[in-house]
């Protein structure tokens, strides 16, 4: 059992699960979720202590200006932040957070 999770796999408190893409695990030693500090707060809270812990991983999400990249989803409890608020999303304390890549084709 890792710090600060429970025997029954969800976080402890002020903990958010988040889980990434096989892409974004060379950046988490090799991880596809980790528990990231920091609820409640808005998503982009969430990044900069999941970036801070994890360097590399947030520059993979979030444009140098600060906006979501455009091949990047990122889900709340099931639901999609770009049809919430965005980055101001909020995380409510043993939420889950998942990050997937956008797909496209035809």
């Amino acid at each position: 059992m890792s710090a600060g999770t429970l025997a029954a796999g969800t976080p402890a408190a002020g903990l958010v699960r988040v889980t990434l893409p096989a892409a974004l695990t060379e950046f988490t030693g090799g991880r596809s979720t980790v528990d990231v500090p920091g609820a409640p707060a808005p998503v982009g809270d969430i990044l900069a202590a999941l970036g801070a812990a994890h360097p590399g991983v947030r520059d993979r999400l979030i444009t140098e200006r600060g906006h979501l990249r455009p091949h990047v989803n990122i889900f709340v409890d099931g639901e999609n932040i770009r049809f919430l608020s965005g980055l101001d999303t909020p995380v409510t304390d043993g939420a889950e957070l998942v990050v997937l890549p956008a797909v496209s084709g035809g």
